[in-house]
This record gives C-alpha cells, sequence and structure tokens, in this order.
C-alpha cells in the first residue's frame, strides 16, 4: 500500500499528484504520438475506454500543470515536462512486462495488461532491482525499446510488415501489445521479434500478405500486417 501511496505523491516538478489516471493519461499521449504521429481528444477516448468530455477534462488539467499542449482544435501534444514522465511510466510498464514474461513465464499475450496494473504500483528502488535482475534489457516482449533509467529513449518504429514489397526479406523488430488475440495467434504462427520472414506476394483487392517462415507460406490478412514491424536484415 506504501508503494501506491508514494505514487499519489505529487512529483517535485509537479504541483498536482501523480494518480494512475494522469499516469495512464501521459502514457497514452506518448503511445499515440509515436505511433500514429498525433494524439486527438478522440483517439485518447477510444484507446482509454473513456467518454470525450471526461478525455478533455483531464487534458484541461494537464494543461494547467504544463504536461500538454492544446495545438490545434482535438489535438494533444505532450510538452518536455510531460514527455519526461510519460517515458518513466513506459519505462516501468515495459521493465515490468519483461520480468513477468522472462521470470513467471506469463504469455507475451497476456502481459501487457498484467503491467498496466503493476506499473502504478512499483516503486523506482524496486524498479532498478528488477532492471538489474534481468541485466538491463533494451527491449520488452513485444520488441518495444525500454527507456534508460537516465530517461533516454527513442520509440520510432520500423514500417509496417504491410508495406513490405514482394521478394523482400523482413527481420520483426516489433510486435503491437494492443490486440491480445492476434498476439497469441502471431505467437503460434512463430512470428515475434528476431525472426526473419520472405515476403512472398500481396493478394490483390485487400487480400492476405503472403510469408515464409521456416519453409511455412503463412498468409496474414491487413489487419495482422499492420500490427508487425520490422526491416531489412
Amino acid at each position: 500500500m506504501r508503494a501506491v501511496a508514494a505514487r499519489h505523491q505529487s512529483h517535485q516538478c509537479c504541483s498536482r499528484p501523480h494518480t494512475e489516471a494522469v499516469e495512464d493519461f501521459l502514457k497514452a499521449v506518448f503511445d499515440l504520438t509515436t505511433s500514429r504521429g498525433s494524439a486527438t481528444t478522440s483517439s485518447l477516448a477510444e484507446l482509454l475506454g473513456v467518454a470525450p468530455p471526461s478525455v478533455s477534462a483531464m487534458l484541461n488539467r494537464l494543461a494547467v500543470d504544463d504536461l500538454v499542449v492544446r495545438p490545434a482544435a482535438h489535438r494533444v501534444e505532450l510538452t518536455d515536462h510531460g514527455r519526461r514522465h510519460a517515458v518513466t511510466v513506459i519505462r516501468r510498464q515495459r521493465l515490468v512486462e519483461e520480468f513477468l514474461v522472462r521470470v513467471l513465464g506469463v504469455p507475451w499475450e497476456d502481459v501487457h495488461a498484467e503491467a498496466d496494473i503493476l506499473e502504478h504500483a512499483v516503486s523506482e528502488r524496486l524498479l532498478e532491482r528488477i532492471d538489474a535482475f534481468l541485466g538491463h534489457p533494451t527491449h520488452d516482449p513485444h520488441g518495444d525499446p525500454i527507456p534508460t533509467r537516465h530517461g533516454h529513449h527513442d520509440d520510432g518504429r520500423p514500417p509496417a510488415l504491410s508495406q513490405a514489397h514482394p521478394g523482400s526479406h523482413v527481420v520483426v523488430s516489433r510486435v503491437s501489445a494492443r490486440d491480445s488475440t492476434a498476439l497469441r495467434y502471431l505467437g503460434e504462427l512463430g512470428i515475434r521479434p528476431g525472426v526473419a520472414l520472405e515476403v512472398l506476394e500481396q493478394a490483390p483487392f485487400g487480400g492476405p500478405l503472403w510469408v515464409r517462415l521456416d519453409g511455412r507460406r503463412i498468409p496474414l490478412g491487413p489487419q495482422l500486417a499492420d500490427l508487425v514491424f520490422g526491416g531489412t536484415p
């Protein structure tokens, strides 16, 4: 309980306590900005599962604390201050995910939801112990980069597999963790960070992308191909 209580105390640079809701909003803005290029009130409402008026009310509070800015109608951006705090939350989440998968054997399709809960209760002291125990990992189970303890973080994403051209070879580096059902299916196919795929052909009229993995021809629909990211070897 003390760890949770400490998380809700004000940070030294902030006047408002960083509750779970505040941390979730900052992380959501960061996630949408890096994955889609921008965050809007509607995309935040969809991602967080809350009503648009609730999103607007929270964003107004965060703007007062210099954590976000509203450069245009419905658009949201993190300030440098807000980004620092968002990266801190992301570091906690991704280290917890790596710990749960590597040490406890939690399936990679379930670990994102579990870490969303635990990330708010992990103290910085415990987090550094987890980091050291794991050997200071640089990526989580889905291939997402883990920010350093000093806040350095590059979340740039390689192209989605759906953008690959037939005849090319792609090494998977990241797989989106948002859809647990898709993650389970991709894992069963053997499509995980580090594997090499050969892109065979793109069926016309929105058909599947055919790839070869370990001698198997595998069809991936557009939704699945958009969840896998990688580059040439």
